[in-house]
């Protein structure tokens, strides 16, 4: 099988970010990564190129670095509330998911991957939790969500 280097111009998820200079099959090289313009050939006066797009590259990541802060500061300054329905005993009838905490997240305007929430196993017990996010490498923040159980199992508690 053939294989050609190439000089990425942009971020491939799966291939690397722009500047990396990789080896592909060379048929996608030809006819996909080049006409898209998502590649140069890898040849010498290209390689000379690399420093422009590196220094390119290290700008792009700063900028989201910094945006990701921003995010990540406001995630920790939320404080989302869930309610459980709980039975006799306390025992929880549903979870509170990535997907429920990805929700309330979008709701105050916060938009993230969902893949994010690191979340071992879903919450199913009442009080407070710990949820870690990690938005970027670099970036890591926690949420602190607090799990009430539903009213009417409240009520129910009172009138025993």
């Amino acid at each position: 099988m053939a294989n050609a280097q190439v000089i990425l111009k942009e971020k491939i998820e799966g291939l690397g970010a722009e500047a990396d200079v990789v080896k592909v099959r060379a048929g996608y090289a030809r006819n996909f990564l080049v006409p898209q313009g998502k590649a140069y050939e890898a040849t010498r006066s290209n390689l000379r190129h690399v420093e422009a797009l590196k220094t390119a590259r290290a700008r792009r990541e700063a900028e989201e670095i910094l945006a990701f802060q921003e995010i990540a500061t406001r995630i920790s300054k939320l404080k989302p509330k869930f309610v459980l329905s709980t039975g006799q005993g306390g025992k929880a009838f549903g979870s509170v998911t990535s997907i429920d905490i990805h929700k309330e997240l979008e709701t105050a305007g916060i938009v993230i991957d969902r893949h994010a929430i690191e979340l071992d196993k879903p919450v199913k017990k009442s009080g407070k939790s710990e949820i870690t996010i990690r938005l970027h490498p670099q970036v890591v923040t926690t949420l602190i969500i607090s799990v009430d159980a539903g009213a009417e199992d409240k009520a129910e508690k009172a009138e025993a």
